[in-house]
């Protein structure tokens, strides 16, 4: 079999065989200086503030390439939920969201606990066609969380356009590695963390230029101001574009953000995807063999059913994944190769 080996040189330096981005993202060596500088910089009070707008600015305009839209359409946040949450509160009484049964529970737990939404949940494989003419928003993953599934997105904006539904695509588990097209969902969130090799703190809305017509501007402060020199009382002006939405800036978790995205930049989106799919099926390959069945094909996640009581066993071997909805699960990424996932094949067939 071809040896496949990590497309991101030495910019990252894991101790253990890492299969568990699905999980949390590791840092590159680029991110963990930038924190570090900055981190260094306020210690010792040698700097203006603490951290840079300009930062903010470059890891907006850098995602916003990756999502495949303007950077007047992309907010920062630190989590997906609170994204999620102004989503929600913007609905009105009595709208029905439906969702993918299981689907991760930041995506669905606002739109719940308000209490007087209609919640529907079908299998992720009749989303589409579970759509219906009073259904206001469709709320998904385009990569399910507890076994790698990817849903079909095309089917579901087609069946969103005849209804008249809204969508929101949570790419958490698949952006920077698939291929995201932002701008063909009314919102999308993302968080940093996972596949986008950021630090916990950053997170990504995007919103089309329609529906920031009528997404309120909820938890906005003094960064979502036209003007960030306007900070006493209530703002003069909101932005004009999705900054409107911003958290205030995790200004650490920002500066490496910056690095990091600039580096999948660099090694390109495609190139990620196909090295994350030859060794997802390297590994699917491998399993099949000892006679475990994976559940996806085609997704850089790779989950078993009924081995997640192994994994204790895995990772006393150094072998990096996690359990999750009774699944094995593993993740490949940029900074894996082929020894990573024959390693990880290695001990499970000796457990």
């Amino acid at each position: 079999m071809e040896i496949l080996e990590p497309l991101s040189g030495d910019e990252f330096a894991p101790e253990t065989t890492y299969l568990n981005t699905s999980s949390c993202g590791l840092l590159p060596r680029r991110a963990v200086a930038a924190v570090a500088e900055l981190a260094g910089a306020n210690a010792a009070g040698t700097r203006d503030g603490a951290g840079s707008f300009e930062a903010l600015a470059a890891v907006r305009s850098s995602f916003a390439r990756l999502a495949g839209v303007g950077a007047d359409r992309v907010a920062l946040g630190s989590s997906v939920s609170v994204h999620v949450a102004l989503i929600a509160h913007g609905l009105p009484a009595g709208a029905e969201v439906l969702a993918p049964e299981g689907e991760f529970s930041s995506v669905v737990q606002p739109f719940a606990v308000r209490g007087d939404l209609k919640m529907r949940y079908v299998p992720l494989e009749a989303l589409a066609e579970e759509v219906r003419p009073d259904t206001a928003l469709i709320a998904f993953s385009s990569v399910q969380s507890a076994d790698g599934r990817v849903a079909d997105l095309a089917a579901v904006r087609a069946a969103a356009a005849a209804h008249g539904a809204r969508t929101l695509l949570d790419a958490s588990q698949s952006a920077g590695w698939l291929p995201l097209d932002a701008g063909a969902h009314d919102y999308t969130v993302t968080a940093g963390f996972k596949f986008l090799a950021c630090p916990r703190g950053t997170s990504f809305l995007t919103v089309t230029e329609e529906a920031q017509e009528r997404l309120g501007a909820l938890h906005s402060g003094w960064f979502a101001a036209e003007d960030l020199g306007d900070n006493y009382g209530p703002v003069r002006a909101l932005a004009r574009t999705a900054r409107r939405y911003d958290e205030p800036g995790s200004f650490l978790s920002y500066h490496a953000a910056q690095h990091s995205l600039a580096l999948l930049e660099s090694v390109g989106i495609g190139a990620v995807h196909a090295h994350a799919l030859a060794l997802a099926d390297r590994l699917r390959a491998g399993l099949t063999a000892l006679g475990h069945r994976s559940v996806a094909e085609d997704s850089a996640v790779v989950a078993v059913p009924g081995l997640d009581g192994v994994r204790e066993e895995l990772m006393r071997a150094g072998v990096s994944c996690s359990a999750r909805g009774g699944n094995l699960r593993f993740a490949v990424h940029l900074y894996n190769s082929s020894a990573d996932v024959d390693r990880a094949l290695d001990v499970l067939a000796a457990v």
